[in-house]
């Protein structure tokens, strides 16, 4: 009997080491294939777009950086946004957007609602907390609860915003030249509401200001812009539309089939958001809501955020992610383009946000004037961010 305890604790024992090898490298593994930065040399920088970009205000929509278990407050050898890295690229304003499903296969042309989540496993690989693994709710709390903590061990460095008096205070500090980011808190995709109006309130008191509609399938709201029909917004969608408005949070349609944003812009007023997009005119892919449309969300007051990825810009080099932004500005008005990454989305890019003098470098090669540049990194959002702001 003796002989087989021992027996059956090395065969524990080895089967641990694959199990723990898994929750100690997978994950990683898995970030390092994701969000990768391509291999490039210094961008050269000019003394005028160095002198620039230091003096510039410049915020970000959208980074899928809470999704991934790296400290914010260290800088990364592995993705694309950490506290350090947007210090040095200057960003005074970062929307984090919490993921919270995603469907397995996921594409820009169709997904089922029903198909396995990939957020679960990789909720489980990361050994987010169990409250998590089976609840699109919770796992909104857990990534607010993460930037919490990063603000809390940041050194000040980092300060989240809520208010437009918090906002105020950053730009403060910012005039000041403390080395300090504003971080934001919203949602990719409205589905960790779970169909329960009442979870909005608890989103917002997590520190949520953003609430996109949909990601890459249709939810209860209504239809993706990637799901089984471009279906419009449900009765449970207006009733959260309307509660966006009424609580002066941020809309954002990204991944929106055309039919809701059409919808959305029926019944409101206030200026929308497009997180993380190209435009059709430079760059036609599914993924880019078509340009008539976008012009309608400008119309709003609101803001185009330009992304860095090729899927939606064709071209993801400074120069074409500034190709990208000029474009915009001749379809939509200068007032309504803003900046998108989707850094740590599952994107390839070919500079992180500590590189980010290399696109203003790059607006400037294309002919920008200082003032739309000024505008684009980071005006049109603070405006949009004073508009909704309490």
């Amino acid at each position: 009997m003796r002989r087989f305890g021992k027996w059956l604790g090395r065969l524990l024992i080895l089967l641990a080491i694959p199990v723990a090898g898994f929750f100690i490298y997978a994950p990683e593994y898995v970030e390092k294939e994701r969000n990768v930065v391509t291999e490039h040399a210094p961008y050269p920088i000019s003394p005028e777009a160095a002198a620039l970009h230091k003096d510039l205000v410049i915020g970000d929509w959208h980074a899928d950086t809470l999704l991934w278990n790296r400290d914010l407050n260290e800088r990364g050898t592995h993705g694309q946004v950490d506290i350090p890295r947007l210090i040095e690229g200057n960003v005074a304003l970062q929307m984090f957007t919490a993921v919270t499903k995603t469907p397995a296969g996921m594409n820009y042309d169709h997904n089922s609602a029903d198909a396995r989540d990939n957020i679960t496993l990789l909720a489980v690989g990361q050994l987010w907390p169990l409250r998590t693994w089976g609840s699109l709710y919770q796992r909104a709390l857990y990534q607010s609860e993460r930037l919490h903590d990063a603000q809390a061990k940041s050194n000040r460095r980092l300060r989240i915003i809520r208010t437009e008096a918090d906002l105020d205070a950053l730009m403060a500090l910012k005039l000041a030249g403390v080395p300090v980011v504003g971080g934001l808190l919203g949602i990719e995709g409205a589905h960790p509401l779970e169909g329960d109006i009442n979870n909005l309130q608890g989103l917002q008191d997590a520190g949520y200001r953003m609430i996109a509609l949909q990601h890459f399938f249709d939810n209860e709201l209504g239809g993706s812009l990637h799901g089984d029909a471009n279906n419009g917004l449900t009765d449970f969608g207006r009733e959260v539309v309307q509660a966006v408005a009424d609580r002066g949070l941020i809309l954002d349609v990204s991944h929106s089939s055309h039919k809701v944003v059409r919808d959305v812009l029926e019944m409101t007023d206030m200026p929308l958001v497009v997180s993380h997009t190209g435009i059709h005119k430079s760059c036609e892919a599914k993924r880019n809501i078509p340009d008539a449309l976008m012009q309608k969300i400008a119309a709003t007051g609101g803001v185009i955020g330009i992304g860095y990825w090729a899927d939606a810009i064709c071209d993801d080099s400074p120069a074409g992610v500034a190709k990208a932004i000029k474009v915009a500005i001749e379809v939509v008005g200068e007032d309504a383009v803003s900046l998108g990454s989707d850094f740590d989305g599952s994107v390839t890019t070919s500079f992180d946000t500590s590189e980010l003098a290399a696109l203003t470098q790059a607006m400037m090669d294309v002919g920008l004037t200082e003032q739309q540049i000024r505008k684009v990194a980071g005006e049109n959002m603070l405006r949009v961010l004073r508009d909704r702001l309490e």
